[in-house]
C-alpha cells in the first residue's frame, strides 16, 4: 500500500548483527558467531571461505550484446531492453490480488513467486531476469533477485542485478565474508504478501510480508530501480538489500499471495 513507512533503525550495529543484512542472504538465519569469525579470522581457511564463484557474463552485463540497441553510456542505454526480452508493460495498476498465472519456484531454502507474464521471463544461468516494467514486475523483482544471494553464484547475480555504486560495493565486501556454511543455514520465513510503498516506471519501494513458522508476521523493504532495461535492486547505504525486519500484528493492508 502506498505510504507505508514502517522501518526499523539499528544500522549502528556490526553488519552481521543487522537483520536487514541477514535477509540479504534470502531470509537465512546466518550463524552470527561464524560470520563474525569470518570477518576477523586470519587462519588459512578464511580466504577460501570468502571466495565466491567467478563473476560470469550474462544478459545484463555491461558487455552483453543489446541486439542492436544503445551500448552502456549511450543515450537510451538505461531503458533499452536486452535482446530476447519482451513483456507486456501496459498495466500500470498496482496489483490488488495475486496474478492468475502465479507460480512458486524453489530457490535454495526458500520459494519465490514468479509469473510467466510479468517475470522473470528469462533465466540465464544464475540470473533470473526480464521483468515487466509494471508494478507487478517490480514486486516480483524485489522478491526474486535478493533471494539469489544465498547461492554460490551470488557475485554474478550482484554484478548484473544490483545497481552499481558504493552501496553495492559495500554489500559485496560484507557478503564475501560469510562462509558457505553460514550462507546455507535454515529458512527463517516464507513470503506471504506485499505492499507498494511507492512506484514509478523508474523506481519502486516494495514492502515484503514475511510469515514465520510460528505464524507471526514481519515486514522488510526492498528498493528496485529500472536500470539497463530491467528492474534491479538498489542496495541501501549500509550495504544491505533489505531494510531491518519489523514485526507487525497481522496482514492488514497487504496483498496476499494466496498461499
Amino acid at each position: 500500500m502506498f505510504g507505508r513507512n514502517q522501518r526499523e533503525a539499528g544500522t549502528d550495529r556490526p553488519f552481521w548483527n543487522q537483520r536487514g543484512w541477514l535477509f540479504s542472504a534470502a531470509f537465512l538465519v546466518v550463524a552470527l558467531v561464524a560470520s563474525g569469525a569470518a570477518w576477523l579470522s586470519t587462519d588459512d581457511d578464511a580466504p577460501a571461505a570468502r571466495q565466491g564463484n567467478p563473476v560470469g557474463k550474462g544478459p545484463l552485463s555491461s558487455s552483453a550484446p543489446k541486439d542492436g540497441r544503445p551500448d552502456p553510456g549511450e543515450e537510451g542505454a538505461a531503458t533499452a531492453r536486452p535482446g530476447d526480452c519482451l513483456t507486456d508493460d501496459s498495466d500500470q495498476t498496482p496489483p490488488s490480488a495475486s496474478p492468475q498465472d502465479l507460480r512458486w519456484q524453489e530457490l535454495g531454502l526458500t520459494k519465490v513467486p514468479v509469473s510467466p507474464s510479468a517475470g522473470p521471463v528469462r533465466t540465464s544461468g544464475a540470473v533470473m531476469w526480464c521483468f515487466a516494467r509494471t508494478p507487478l514486475g517490480a514486486v516480483l523483482a524485489a522478491h526474486v533477485i535478493p533471494a539469489r544471494m544465498s547461492g554460490e553464484d551470488w557475485q554474478t547475480v550482484t554484478d548484473q542485478q544490483v545497481v552499481p555504486g558504493r552501496a553495492r560495493d559495500l554489500f559485496v565486501a560484507q557478503r564475501s565474508t560469510v562462509p558457505p556454511s553460514a550462507a546455507n543455514g535454515r529458512a527463517a520465513g516464507s513470503y506471504a504478501g506485499f505492499a507498494l510503498d511507492s512506484y514509478s516506471e523508474e523506481s519502486a519501494v516494495v514492502q515484503l510480508l514475511i510469515k514465520h513458522g510460528s505464524g507471526s508476521y514481519g515486514t522488510t523493504f526492498v528498493t528496485v530501480t529500472w536500470d539497463g532495461g530491467d528492474w534491479k535492486v538498489r542496495a541501501n547505504p549500509n550495504g544491505t538489500l533489505y531494510s531491518s525486519l519489523t514485526t507487525v500484528a497481522g496482514n492488514n493492508g497487504f496483498t496476499m499471495w494466496g498461499v
